[in-house]
């Protein structure tokens, strides 16, 4: 029964490509690979490993429809606003909105620009669908094969770019519908920027499965600071995939918050392909409710001397479930890595629960690395001591759950960001 679900959700989807393929952009050839590769793989079920912990077919459940054309308004756009002198982008059901972002392309080194509209750029050409394997992942192939927007973002080298881009990712639909939005980042030879990207429904949305795939290219002596912070609403479906590549003594940092949402799932996978290269990757999933919070993490270390350090945290409530699957991958070639990935958890309610599969897969001789886990509920003892001081039960377990929060929190460098998670954060436990 699950094999003939899953065959006729898969070509469900193949046959909405054929519907629309003659109106999207760029080459059709990418495309018929991504057909190719999605018809092959299919809707992953619990058998496949890499999805093994979530329900696939329930999250891809109904009738989704491609395109819904659905407006939101300014006041609720500009309410989404997180950092006053950003430069922002708003996509709307995975299409740039250009009636609500807010950017100068006069700044000297700066592009930005839907991916349709770059189709046509030779950088663009250059670096699309070059980092995202369409074999490694069916998500990966579904999102090439039917993406129909998302932004473009090129930073020229030596170019130090001194405002932060914020991407907002809205989705509102009056009706069921999937999106497969498609976003570029590139940055040249000793480029510098900071990224925020934010994903949320609406209010009073129907239900809407958000396959968002993001290719990043940090190129030689580049610095790319990336944020993301997730607050779906109750019906909120997202599949979130960061594919990174970075050259010789480039700097990556990742800091992804998870807030709310009924179903995320967060695919990030990064490349250190040279050497001297940096990788930062930090977590925090908080959950509750039935919510099912699914993070996968792959570092591949592919030369030597390098360093990779990952840390994600999580709270799991009432009879939710988070999982974290973090793999450090070491080559013969890379000698000289540090590498090391942490994983910690607190377990609020008997009801909740959390997977975690931290991994090493080492193939050099000559490496300092390290993998560990931790899951358990709040430490009497520590609720104790802060009784013993006049907190009540109560204000003591907040407290302990806050400070288990802001060493994630803390890693954020732009601080109105910052001060914005944590505002969340103590409104979550107030």
């Amino acid at each position: 029964m699950e094999t003939i679900t899953k065959i006729n959700t898969t070509e469900k989807l193949i046959s909405r490509f054929e519907s629309v393929k003659n109106s999207l952009f760029g080459d059709a050839k990418i495309r018929e690979l991504a057909a190719e590769a999605f018809s092959r793989q299919g809707v992953p079920g619990r058998k496949h490993e890499e999805y093994k912990y979530v329900n696939m077919e329930l999250a891809l459940k109904g009738d989704l429809l491609l395109d819904s054309g659905v407006s939101v308004s300014s006041s609720f756009i500009s309410s989404l606003r997180l950092v006053k002198d950003a430069i922002m982008i708003v996509i709307v059901n995975g299409r740039l909105s250009e009636e609500h972002t807010r950017f100068n392309n006069n700044i000297s080194g700066l592009q930005i620009m839907s991916v349709a509209d770059a189709s046509s750029n030779s950088s663009f050409q250059k670096h699309y669908a070059q980092y995202a394997d369409v074999n490694a992942d069916p998500f990966i192939a579904l999102n090439t094969l039917l993406a129909s927007g998302g932004v473009f973002i090129h930073v020229d080298r030596n170019t130090v770019v001194e405002f932060p881009v914020h991407i907002i990712h809205v989705s509102s639909s009056a009706q069921s519908i999937i999106v497969n939005q498609r976003n570029l980042i590139v940055l040249e030879e000793n480029a510098q920027l900071n990224v925020i990207e934010s994903f949320l429904t609406a209010n009073g949305s129907e239900k809407v499965f958000n396959n968002a795939l993001t290719e990043i290219f940090v190129a030689e002596n580049a610095v790319l600071n990336h944020n993301k912070i997730q607050e779906e609403a109750e019906n909120g479906h997202l599949l979130n995939t960061t594919q990174v590549l970075q050259k010789k003594q480039s700097v990556f940092s990742t800091n992804n918050f998870t807030l709310s949402g009924m179903f995320i799932r967060n695919n990030l996978n990064i490349v250190l392909d040279d050497e001297h290269i940096e990788s930062n990757l930090n977590g925090l999933y908080l959950t509750k409710g039935h919510q099912t919070v699914d993070n996968h993490t792959l570092v591949d270390h592919r030369k030597p001397n390098c360093n990779s350090n990952e840390l994600y945290k999580g709270i799991i409530e009432e009879k939710s479930t988070a999982t974290f699957n973090g793999k450090i991958f070491v080559r013969k070639d890379a000698q000289k890595t540090n590498a090391f990935q942490s994983n910690k958890n607190i377990l609020l309610s008997d009801d909740g629960t959390i997977n975690t599969k931290p991994q090493l897969e080492i193939y050099a001789d000559d490496v300092k690395c390290s993998h560990g886990t931790s899951t358990g509920k709040l430490d009497e003892d520590k609720i104790f001591y802060l009784r013993a001081r006049g907190l009540s039960e109560d204000s003591a377990k907040k407290l302990l759950m806050h400070a288990f929060a802001s060493e994630v929190v803390e890693k954020v460098k732009i601080e109105e960001l910052r001060d914005y998670i944590e505002q969340k954060i103590t409104q979550r436990f107030a």
